[in-house]
Protein backbone atom coordinates (compact mmCIF):
# COMPACT_ATOMS: atom_id res chain seq x y z
CA UNK A 1 0.00 0.00 0.00
CA UNK A 2 1.22 3.17 -0.37
CA UNK A 3 1.24 5.59 2.75
CA UNK A 4 1.33 9.36 3.01
CA UNK A 5 2.75 11.19 6.34
CA UNK A 6 1.62 14.89 6.29
CA UNK A 7 4.29 16.65 8.32
CA UNK A 8 6.96 13.80 6.95
CA UNK A 9 9.72 16.48 8.40
CA UNK A 10 8.52 15.78 11.68
CA UNK A 11 10.95 14.57 14.23
CA UNK A 12 8.83 11.12 14.33
CA UNK A 13 9.06 10.13 11.52
CA UNK A 14 12.00 7.73 11.37
CA UNK A 15 10.74 5.49 13.72
CA UNK A 16 7.53 5.15 11.68
CA UNK A 17 10.13 4.12 8.72
CA UNK A 18 12.05 1.57 11.41
CA UNK A 19 8.84 -0.21 12.33
CA UNK A 20 8.08 -0.66 8.47
CA UNK A 21 11.70 -2.44 7.44
CA UNK A 22 11.89 -4.76 10.24
CA UNK A 23 9.55 -6.51 12.78
CA UNK A 24 5.96 -7.45 12.25
CA UNK A 25 4.93 -4.46 10.33
CA UNK A 26 7.67 -5.01 7.63
CA UNK A 27 6.37 -5.53 3.89
CA UNK A 28 3.05 -3.86 5.20
CA UNK A 29 3.80 -0.36 3.08
CA UNK A 30 5.17 -0.61 -0.82
CA UNK A 31 5.80 3.32 -0.92
CA UNK A 32 6.14 5.95 2.17
CA UNK A 33 5.55 9.90 0.57
CA UNK A 34 6.88 12.08 3.34
CA UNK A 35 4.98 15.65 2.61
CA UNK A 36 5.71 18.80 4.54
CA UNK A 37 5.96 22.70 3.74
CA UNK A 38 9.53 22.83 4.97
CA UNK A 39 12.12 21.57 2.67
CA UNK A 40 14.69 21.63 5.33
CA UNK A 41 13.33 19.64 7.31
CA UNK A 42 12.40 17.30 4.95
CA UNK A 43 15.75 17.09 3.55
CA UNK A 44 16.84 16.07 7.05
CA UNK A 45 14.56 13.17 7.89
CA UNK A 46 15.60 12.16 4.01
CA UNK A 47 18.73 11.66 5.15
CA UNK A 48 17.82 9.90 8.43
CA UNK A 49 15.95 7.39 6.41
CA UNK A 50 18.61 7.01 4.25
CA UNK A 51 21.14 6.33 6.60
CA UNK A 52 18.84 4.17 8.46
CA UNK A 53 18.01 2.40 5.31
CA UNK A 54 21.59 1.16 5.28
CA UNK A 55 21.77 -0.99 8.39
CA UNK A 56 18.98 -3.02 6.87
CA UNK A 57 19.11 -5.53 4.04
CA UNK A 58 18.80 -4.14 0.39
CA UNK A 59 15.04 -3.47 -0.14
CA UNK A 60 13.71 -4.03 3.39
CA UNK A 61 12.34 -0.56 4.10
CA UNK A 62 9.51 0.94 1.45
CA UNK A 63 10.68 3.38 -1.00
CA UNK A 64 10.61 6.75 -0.14
CA UNK A 65 9.76 9.79 -2.21
CA UNK A 66 9.22 13.42 -0.66
CA UNK A 67 7.05 15.91 -2.03
CA UNK A 68 5.81 19.77 -1.03
CA UNK A 69 3.02 19.56 -3.43
CA UNK A 70 -0.29 18.05 -0.83
CA UNK A 71 -2.38 17.25 -4.13
CA UNK A 72 0.69 15.28 -5.43
CA UNK A 73 0.87 13.54 -2.12
CA UNK A 74 -2.66 12.40 -1.57
CA UNK A 75 -3.22 11.22 -4.71
CA UNK A 76 -3.46 6.96 -4.79
CA UNK A 77 -2.58 7.51 -1.09
CA UNK A 78 -4.27 4.04 0.49
CA UNK A 79 -3.52 5.61 3.94
CA UNK A 80 -2.56 9.35 5.49
CA UNK A 81 -0.87 9.61 8.76
CA UNK A 82 -1.08 13.30 9.64
CA UNK A 83 0.99 14.70 11.97
CA UNK A 84 1.56 18.77 11.49
CA UNK A 85 2.85 21.42 13.59
CA UNK A 86 1.39 24.81 12.42
CA UNK A 87 3.83 27.51 13.84
CA UNK A 88 6.46 24.79 14.64
CA UNK A 89 8.32 24.85 17.83
CA UNK A 90 8.13 28.40 18.23
CA UNK A 91 4.49 28.12 17.92
CA UNK A 92 5.13 25.54 20.68
CA UNK A 93 6.92 27.57 22.74
CA UNK A 94 4.06 30.39 22.14
CA UNK A 95 1.40 28.33 23.50
CA UNK A 96 3.34 27.17 26.59
CA UNK A 97 5.15 30.56 27.51
CA UNK A 98 2.09 32.92 27.60
CA UNK A 99 0.19 30.55 29.56
CA UNK A 100 2.98 30.19 32.11
CA UNK A 101 3.91 33.81 32.08
CA UNK A 102 -0.19 34.15 33.70
CA UNK A 103 0.67 31.70 36.27
CA UNK A 104 -1.09 28.75 34.83
CA UNK A 105 -0.21 25.70 33.27
CA UNK A 106 2.26 26.08 30.08
CA UNK A 107 1.86 22.95 28.34
CA UNK A 108 0.99 22.47 24.36
CA UNK A 109 -2.06 20.11 24.82
CA UNK A 110 -3.54 20.84 28.00
CA UNK A 111 -5.00 23.54 29.62
CA UNK A 112 -4.58 26.99 27.45
CA UNK A 113 -1.81 25.81 24.95
CA UNK A 114 -3.62 23.03 24.35
CA UNK A 115 -6.58 25.54 23.23
CA UNK A 116 -4.32 27.48 21.18
CA UNK A 117 -2.61 24.61 19.13
CA UNK A 118 -5.97 23.14 18.39
CA UNK A 119 -7.30 26.76 17.50
CA UNK A 120 -4.02 26.85 14.88
CA UNK A 121 -4.16 23.22 13.52
CA UNK A 122 -7.64 22.45 13.26
CA UNK A 123 -8.35 25.06 9.89
CA UNK A 124 -5.42 23.10 8.48
CA UNK A 125 -6.25 19.94 9.21
CA UNK A 126 -10.29 20.29 7.85
CA UNK A 127 -8.15 21.75 4.28
CA UNK A 128 -6.47 18.02 4.14
CA UNK A 129 -9.79 16.44 4.80
CA UNK A 130 -11.28 18.06 2.40
CA UNK A 131 -8.03 17.15 -0.23
CA UNK A 132 -8.44 13.44 0.87
CA UNK A 133 -11.96 13.94 -0.22
CA UNK A 134 -11.72 14.69 -3.58
CA UNK A 135 -7.98 13.02 -3.96
CA UNK A 136 -7.86 10.26 -2.34
CA UNK A 137 -11.79 9.24 -0.90
CA UNK A 138 -10.86 5.86 -0.33
CA UNK A 139 -8.09 6.70 2.23
CA UNK A 140 -8.19 6.56 6.01
CA UNK A 141 -6.62 9.09 7.76
CA UNK A 142 -4.66 8.24 11.14
CA UNK A 143 -4.34 11.22 13.25
CA UNK A 144 -1.47 12.49 15.33
CA UNK A 145 -1.95 16.30 14.99
CA UNK A 146 -2.37 17.54 18.49
CA UNK A 147 -4.47 17.95 20.53
CA UNK A 148 -5.48 14.69 19.28
CA UNK A 149 -8.79 14.10 20.50
CA UNK A 150 -10.30 17.90 19.69
CA UNK A 151 -8.93 17.69 16.00
CA UNK A 152 -10.22 14.40 15.18
CA UNK A 153 -13.33 15.71 16.33
CA UNK A 154 -13.57 18.77 14.06
CA UNK A 155 -12.52 16.12 11.24
CA UNK A 156 -15.37 14.00 11.72
CA UNK A 157 -17.95 15.69 9.97
CA UNK A 158 -15.78 15.79 6.72
CA UNK A 159 -14.36 12.24 6.79
CA UNK A 160 -17.01 10.11 9.30
CA UNK A 161 -15.78 6.92 10.44
CA UNK A 162 -12.32 7.41 7.86
CA UNK A 163 -10.68 9.64 10.71
CA UNK A 164 -9.21 7.73 13.55
CA UNK A 165 -6.97 9.32 16.76
CA UNK A 166 -3.60 8.19 17.46
CA UNK A 167 -2.00 8.54 20.70
CA UNK A 168 0.18 6.49 22.77
CA UNK A 169 -0.18 7.70 26.30
CA UNK A 170 -3.38 5.49 27.09
CA UNK A 171 -1.60 2.51 25.49
CA UNK A 172 1.68 2.91 27.23
CA UNK A 173 0.24 3.56 30.64
CA UNK A 174 -1.84 -0.09 30.20
CA UNK A 175 1.09 -2.46 29.39
CA UNK A 176 3.35 -0.72 31.88
CA UNK A 177 0.50 -1.47 34.58
CA UNK A 178 0.12 -5.08 33.52
CA UNK A 179 3.72 -5.91 33.71
CA UNK A 180 4.08 -4.24 37.09
CA UNK A 181 0.80 -6.51 38.11
CA UNK A 182 2.13 -9.62 35.93
CA UNK A 183 -1.14 -9.72 33.96
CA UNK A 184 -0.06 -11.29 30.20
CA UNK A 185 -1.33 -8.78 27.76
CA UNK A 186 -0.24 -10.09 24.28
CA UNK A 187 0.26 -7.32 21.68
CA UNK A 188 -2.92 -6.32 20.20
CA UNK A 189 -5.50 -7.76 22.76
CA UNK A 190 -7.07 -5.54 25.72
CA UNK A 191 -9.19 -8.50 27.40
CA UNK A 192 -10.03 -7.72 30.51
CA UNK A 193 -8.65 -3.83 30.44
CA UNK A 194 -11.34 -1.16 31.05
CA UNK A 195 -10.42 2.33 30.27
CA UNK A 196 -12.24 5.76 29.45
CA UNK A 197 -11.53 9.04 29.16
CA UNK A 198 -10.67 11.62 26.17
CA UNK A 199 -7.58 12.05 24.51
CA UNK A 200 -4.76 13.14 27.42
CA UNK A 201 -7.74 12.84 30.29
CA UNK A 202 -8.38 9.54 30.74
CA UNK A 203 -8.44 6.15 33.78
CA UNK A 204 -7.36 2.56 33.72
CA UNK A 205 -10.27 1.35 36.09
CA UNK A 206 -9.91 -2.56 35.15
CA UNK A 207 -7.27 -4.67 34.33
CA UNK A 208 -8.68 -8.59 34.49
CA UNK A 209 -6.39 -11.51 34.30
CA UNK A 210 -8.42 -15.53 34.44
CA UNK A 211 -11.62 -13.58 35.65
CA UNK A 212 -9.95 -11.77 38.56
CA UNK A 213 -9.50 -7.69 38.65
CA UNK A 214 -5.44 -7.16 39.26
CA UNK A 215 -5.97 -3.49 39.23
CA UNK A 216 -7.07 -3.37 43.21
CA UNK A 217 -4.06 -5.59 44.29
CA UNK A 218 -1.77 -3.40 42.22
CA UNK A 219 -2.89 0.12 43.74
CA UNK A 220 -2.29 -1.68 46.94
CA UNK A 221 1.31 -2.81 46.24
CA UNK A 222 3.86 0.18 47.21
CA UNK A 223 6.82 -1.96 45.35
CA UNK A 224 4.75 -2.96 42.13
CA UNK A 225 3.57 0.70 41.56
CA UNK A 226 6.86 2.12 42.01
CA UNK A 227 8.60 -0.34 38.84
CA UNK A 228 6.41 2.51 36.42
CA UNK A 229 5.97 5.81 35.72
CA UNK A 230 2.29 6.39 36.71
CA UNK A 231 2.57 4.51 39.89
CA UNK A 232 5.58 6.93 40.84
CA UNK A 233 3.99 9.92 39.29
CA UNK A 234 0.27 9.59 41.95
CA UNK A 235 0.41 9.20 45.19
CA UNK A 236 -0.70 5.88 47.10
CA UNK A 237 -3.71 8.38 48.52
CA UNK A 238 -4.71 9.74 45.91
CA UNK A 239 -4.89 5.95 43.66
CA UNK A 240 -6.49 4.47 46.62
CA UNK A 241 -9.14 7.33 46.57
CA UNK A 242 -9.33 7.10 43.01
CA UNK A 243 -9.94 3.08 42.53
CA UNK A 244 -8.04 3.44 39.46
CA UNK A 245 -4.89 4.75 37.39
CA UNK A 246 -4.77 7.89 35.69
CA UNK A 247 -3.31 9.00 32.24
CA UNK A 248 0.12 10.42 33.18
CA UNK A 249 -1.38 13.59 32.00
CA UNK A 250 -3.78 13.88 34.61
CA UNK A 251 -0.83 14.93 36.65
CA UNK A 252 -1.65 18.67 35.55
CA UNK A 253 -4.88 18.29 36.95
CA UNK A 254 -4.02 16.77 40.08
CA UNK A 255 -1.37 18.55 40.64
CA UNK A 256 -1.48 21.69 39.11
CA UNK A 257 0.73 23.86 41.55
CA UNK A 258 3.82 21.30 41.90
CA UNK A 259 3.61 20.96 37.82
CA UNK A 260 3.92 24.78 37.85
CA UNK A 261 6.37 25.31 39.83
CA UNK A 262 8.18 22.79 38.28
CA UNK A 263 8.22 24.13 34.65
CA UNK A 264 8.84 27.85 36.29
CA UNK A 265 11.91 26.37 38.06
CA UNK A 266 13.25 24.41 34.68
CA UNK A 267 13.74 28.09 34.07
CA UNK A 268 12.51 27.00 29.60
CA UNK A 269 9.71 25.33 28.50
CA UNK A 270 9.63 21.66 27.25
CA UNK A 271 9.03 23.51 23.78
CA UNK A 272 11.90 25.93 24.67
CA UNK A 273 14.42 23.36 25.36
CA UNK A 274 13.17 21.18 21.78
CA UNK A 275 13.39 24.28 19.79
CA UNK A 276 16.95 24.82 20.74
CA UNK A 277 17.83 21.47 20.22
CA UNK A 278 15.91 20.77 16.89
CA UNK A 279 17.80 24.26 15.20
CA UNK A 280 20.88 22.72 15.85
CA UNK A 281 19.91 19.25 14.57
CA UNK A 282 17.78 19.42 11.73
CA UNK A 283 21.05 21.37 9.57
CA UNK A 284 23.98 18.73 11.53
CA UNK A 285 21.13 15.92 10.13
CA UNK A 286 21.34 16.94 6.31
CA UNK A 287 24.74 17.01 6.51
CA UNK A 288 25.56 14.21 8.22
CA UNK A 289 25.33 11.56 5.59
CA UNK A 290 25.97 7.41 7.05
CA UNK A 291 25.75 9.13 10.26
CA UNK A 292 22.36 10.55 10.45
CA UNK A 293 20.45 7.67 12.27
CA UNK A 294 23.04 7.64 14.93
CA UNK A 295 22.76 11.80 14.98
CA UNK A 296 19.52 11.57 15.14
CA UNK A 297 19.16 8.84 17.87
CA UNK A 298 20.93 10.09 20.06
CA UNK A 299 18.98 13.99 20.03
CA UNK A 300 15.35 10.87 20.77
CA UNK A 301 17.28 9.39 23.66
CA UNK A 302 17.73 12.97 25.20
CA UNK A 303 14.37 14.21 24.26
CA UNK A 304 12.81 11.38 25.42
CA UNK A 305 14.51 11.45 28.84
CA UNK A 306 13.05 15.26 29.30
CA UNK A 307 9.75 14.22 28.97
CA UNK A 308 7.54 15.43 31.35
CA UNK A 309 10.64 16.63 33.57
CA UNK A 310 8.08 18.42 35.95
CA UNK A 311 6.83 15.56 37.36
CA UNK A 312 10.17 13.95 38.48
CA UNK A 313 12.76 14.64 41.49
CA UNK A 314 15.79 15.48 40.79
CA UNK A 315 17.54 12.71 39.51
CA UNK A 316 14.97 10.58 38.80
CA UNK A 317 15.51 9.08 35.68
CA UNK A 318 12.86 7.40 32.90
CA UNK A 319 12.74 3.61 32.67
CA UNK A 320 14.74 2.27 29.36
CA UNK A 321 11.52 0.85 28.10
CA UNK A 322 10.06 4.64 27.60
CA UNK A 323 13.66 5.32 26.14
CA UNK A 324 13.50 2.61 23.88
CA UNK A 325 10.71 4.16 21.51
CA UNK A 326 8.05 1.86 20.00
CA UNK A 327 4.95 3.92 21.35
CA UNK A 328 2.76 5.95 19.19
CA UNK A 329 4.36 4.39 15.98
CA UNK A 330 3.33 1.03 16.76
CA UNK A 331 -0.52 1.74 17.74
CA UNK A 332 -0.82 3.34 14.55
CA UNK A 333 0.47 0.73 12.22
CA UNK A 334 -1.32 -1.95 14.39
CA UNK A 335 -4.66 -0.23 13.51
CA UNK A 336 -3.81 0.36 9.79
CA UNK A 337 -2.77 -3.53 9.16
CA UNK A 338 -6.35 -4.20 10.65
CA UNK A 339 -8.20 -1.63 8.68
CA UNK A 340 -6.43 -2.90 5.49
CA UNK A 341 -7.64 -6.61 5.95
CA UNK A 342 -4.33 -8.31 8.06
CA UNK A 343 -6.40 -8.94 11.05
CA UNK A 344 -8.64 -7.67 13.84
CA UNK A 345 -6.95 -5.61 16.68
CA UNK A 346 -7.69 -4.24 20.33
CA UNK A 347 -6.30 -0.74 20.39
CA UNK A 348 -7.01 2.67 22.60
CA UNK A 349 -7.87 5.01 20.24
CA UNK A 350 -9.76 8.20 19.87
CA UNK A 351 -13.56 7.72 17.91
CA UNK A 352 -16.82 8.88 17.88
CA UNK A 353 -18.66 7.42 21.17
CA UNK A 354 -21.38 5.67 19.87
CA UNK A 355 -21.80 1.94 20.00
CA UNK A 356 -24.47 0.21 17.62
CA UNK A 357 -26.45 -2.55 18.74
CA UNK A 358 -28.63 -4.76 17.40
CA UNK A 359 -31.91 -6.10 19.37
CA UNK A 360 -35.52 -4.98 20.50
CA UNK A 361 -35.40 -1.67 21.57
CA UNK A 362 -38.02 -0.58 23.74
CA UNK A 363 -39.71 2.69 24.40
CA UNK A 364 -36.74 3.52 27.22
CA UNK A 365 -33.88 3.44 24.69
CA UNK A 366 -36.22 5.58 22.29
CA UNK A 367 -37.09 2.46 19.71
CA UNK A 368 -40.32 1.19 19.07
CA UNK A 369 -38.74 -2.37 18.68
CA UNK A 370 -36.45 -4.36 16.94
CA UNK A 371 -33.52 -3.36 15.22
CA UNK A 372 -30.28 -0.86 16.02
CA UNK A 373 -29.84 1.69 18.52
CA UNK A 374 -26.56 3.53 19.04
CA UNK A 375 -25.85 3.93 22.62
CA UNK A 376 -22.60 5.80 23.89
CA UNK A 377 -19.66 3.94 24.48
CA UNK A 378 -19.07 5.82 28.04
CA UNK A 379 -21.96 6.31 29.61
CA UNK A 380 -22.81 9.82 30.29
CA UNK A 381 -21.14 11.76 27.04
CA UNK A 382 -22.72 12.02 24.43
CA UNK A 383 -22.58 9.67 21.60
CA UNK A 384 -21.44 11.99 18.69
CA UNK A 385 -18.50 12.81 21.05
CA UNK A 386 -14.90 12.18 20.36
CA UNK A 387 -13.87 9.51 23.27
CA UNK A 388 -10.41 7.73 24.20
CA UNK A 389 -11.22 3.93 25.00
CA UNK A 390 -10.51 0.29 23.75
CA UNK A 391 -11.62 -0.34 20.15
CA UNK A 392 -11.78 -3.21 18.13
CA UNK A 393 -10.23 -2.62 14.83
CA UNK A 394 -11.32 -4.09 11.38
CA UNK A 395 -11.36 -3.37 7.90
CA UNK A 396 -14.97 -1.64 8.87
CA UNK A 397 -12.70 0.82 11.27
CA UNK A 398 -12.61 1.60 15.26
CA UNK A 399 -15.60 0.09 17.08
CA UNK A 400 -15.55 1.45 20.63
CA UNK A 401 -15.76 -1.18 23.16
CA UNK A 402 -18.78 -0.01 25.90
CA UNK A 403 -16.91 0.79 29.13
CA UNK A 404 -18.54 1.61 32.79
CA UNK A 405 -19.91 4.55 33.35
CA UNK A 406 -17.26 7.07 34.94
CA UNK A 407 -17.17 7.91 38.78
CA UNK A 408 -19.64 11.22 39.35
CA UNK A 409 -15.90 13.05 39.66
CA UNK A 410 -14.27 11.45 36.94
CA UNK A 411 -17.63 12.54 34.88
CA UNK A 412 -17.76 15.36 35.72
CA UNK A 413 -14.37 16.83 34.96
CA UNK A 414 -14.55 14.79 31.14
CA UNK A 415 -18.00 16.91 30.72
CA UNK A 416 -16.24 19.98 31.52
CA UNK A 417 -13.51 19.64 29.68
CA UNK A 418 -15.37 18.26 26.61
CA UNK A 419 -17.81 21.29 26.73
CA UNK A 420 -14.24 23.00 26.17
CA UNK A 421 -12.95 20.80 23.35
CA UNK A 422 -16.19 22.04 21.49
CA UNK A 423 -16.41 25.31 22.01
CA UNK A 424 -12.93 25.24 20.39
CA UNK A 425 -14.45 23.31 17.54
CA UNK A 426 -16.66 25.69 17.14
CA UNK A 427 -14.38 28.39 17.34
CA UNK A 428 -12.22 27.16 15.07
CA UNK A 429 -14.87 25.98 12.09
CA UNK A 430 -17.07 29.21 12.34
CA UNK A 431 -14.57 32.02 13.47
CA UNK A 432 -16.63 33.07 16.18
CA UNK A 433 -14.17 34.41 18.92
CA UNK A 434 -16.42 34.48 21.81
CA UNK A 435 -16.59 30.73 21.79
CA UNK A 436 -13.01 30.68 22.32
CA UNK A 437 -13.05 32.94 24.80
CA UNK A 438 -15.66 30.61 26.30
CA UNK A 439 -13.14 28.12 25.89
CA UNK A 440 -10.92 29.16 27.74
CA UNK A 441 -13.04 30.38 30.69
CA UNK A 442 -14.08 27.15 31.08
CA UNK A 443 -11.14 25.08 30.90
CA UNK A 444 -10.48 24.24 34.53
CA UNK A 445 -6.88 25.31 34.32
CA UNK A 446 -8.13 28.83 33.42
CA UNK A 447 -11.64 28.87 35.08
CA UNK A 448 -11.33 32.50 34.88
CA UNK A 449 -13.07 35.12 33.04
CA UNK A 450 -10.18 37.78 33.14
CA UNK A 451 -7.31 35.30 32.59
CA UNK A 452 -9.54 33.90 29.53
CA UNK A 453 -9.13 37.77 28.03
CA UNK A 454 -5.61 37.92 28.84
CA UNK A 455 -4.75 34.65 27.18
CA UNK A 456 -6.37 35.26 23.88
CA UNK A 457 -5.58 38.66 23.79
CA UNK A 458 -1.57 37.14 23.95
CA UNK A 459 -2.17 34.43 22.00
CA UNK A 460 -3.56 36.78 18.93
CA UNK A 461 -1.08 39.01 19.48
CA UNK A 462 1.44 35.74 18.91
CA UNK A 463 -0.92 34.41 15.87
CA UNK A 464 -1.70 36.71 13.24
CA UNK A 465 -3.60 33.73 11.75
CA UNK A 466 -6.04 33.86 14.62
CA UNK A 467 -6.80 37.33 14.37
CA UNK A 468 -7.78 36.21 10.33
CA UNK A 469 -10.04 33.51 11.18
CA UNK A 470 -11.85 35.28 13.51
CA UNK A 471 -13.01 37.32 10.87
CA UNK A 472 -13.12 34.86 7.73
CA UNK A 473 -13.86 31.64 9.50
CA UNK A 474 -11.44 28.70 9.27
Amino acid sequence: MRLTIAGGGGFRVPLVYRALSAGPFAGLVRELVLYDVDPARLAAIEAVLASLARQGPPGSGPQIRAVSSLPEALDGADMVFAAIRPGGTAGRTADERIALDLGLLGQETTGAGGISYALRSIPPMLRLAEEMRSRCPGAWLLNFTNPAGMVTEALVPVLGPKVIGICDSASGLVHRAARAAGVALPEGTLDGVGYYGLNHLGWLYRLEAGGRDALPALLANPAALSEFEEGRLFSPGLLASLGCLPNEYLFYYYDTVRAVAGMRAAGQTRGESIARQQAKLYPRLAAAGAEAFALWEDARRSREEGYLAEARTSGERRDETDLAGGGYERVALAAMRALSGGGAADLILNTRNAVTTVGSAGPEAGGAGSGAQVVPAVPGLPADAVVEVPCRVTPDGAGPVPQDRPGPAQLGLLRRVKDVERLVVEAATTGRREAALAAFARHPLVDSDDLAGKLLAGYEAAFPELGRLWHGGP
